[in-house]
């Protein structure tokens, strides 16, 4: 029979490793880890601490998760690392677990993480975010659904990052990056829509035209933030903008970094 564990790889005998999955030359696999069918880990990849792993993921070479988070308030207590189905988790990416006893970092599904990308304890991505080589997340960064980030970036810790955003390379990100818009630059600024992601993602000429008149309210209209949110509700009924309005007023409240500002 074909074995799909190469004899080098070491596995603790409590780890739950289906029958399915493929381990590569050198990979280890700690006690507490679960990992899913179908799911195929490189060579030298290092899967530790209380993590769970779905099905039909990819780990590749060097890949390192589940570790002690980097965080000098870490106590070594119980924490997590949960991780859904078919994900792309590229060479050297490195995914620490959460910092708090009972917390847990957060990968969902058909995610991309390029080379070098690193996800500091106690972040939560969602789905179909693409991540590029050598992109650094801080502790405590939520990002939605189908946001894009450049490479070679950083983003400060507890920044929130929104879904069908883009954000270009070699950006600071130290503010909430609001849903739907193209934000590069150090200092990091919104520079319009990411009209391209967006009609890639389906939306219709309908939504876009109510993020086009959403961008120029908040971002090229003089007005206070206030101001900008009582104009916002004159605009069409469109879930897309109801999604932007919740968003902009969450991320000023108390404990938030507040928004990336537009282009002065």
């Amino acid at each position: 029979m074909l074995t799909l564990i190469h004899p080098t790889a070491v596995i603790h005998p409590r780890a739950e490793v289906h029958p399915t999955v493929e381990v590569g030359a050198y990979a280890v696999i700690g006690e507490r880890v679960k990992i899913g069918p179908e799911t195929k880990i490189g060579a030298h990849a290092i899967i530790d601490g209380l993590t769970e792993i779905g099905a039909r993921n990819q780990i590749f070479p060097g890949a390192a998760i589940g570790l002690e988070p980097q965080d000098l308030k870490y106590e070594g207590s119980l924490t997590r690392v949960t991780i859904g189905d078919n994900n792309v988790i590229r060479e050297y990416v490195t995914i620490n677990r959460a910092t708090g006893a009972g917390e847990s970092t957060k990968l969902g599904n058909n995610n991309m993480l390029m080379a070098y990308v690193h996800v500091g304890h106690n972040c939560d991505i969602a789905d179909r975010v693409i991540i590029a080589n050598a992109v650094a997340l801080a502790g405590h960064v939520t990002i939605e659904s189908q946001a894009r980030l450049s490479g070679v970036l950083g983003v400060h810790q507890f920044v929130h990052i929104g879904r069908l955003s883009m954000i270009g390379g070699l950006s600071r990100i130290d503010r909430d990056v609001p849903p739907y818009m193209l934000v590069e630059g150090n200092p990091s600024r919104v520079r319009a829509i990411n009209k391209i992601g967006l009609e890639r993602a389906g939306l219709t000429p309908e939504d876009l035209l109510v993020l086009k008149k959403t961008f120029r309210i908040l971002y090229h209209s003089g007005y206070t933030l206030n101001q900008a949110l009582e104009q916002l509700d004159l605009l069409p009924e469109n879930h897309h903008l109801q999604h932007l309005r919740r968003f902009v007023q969450q991320s000023v409240t108390k404990g938030r970094r507040g928004l990336i500002p537009g282009k002065k």
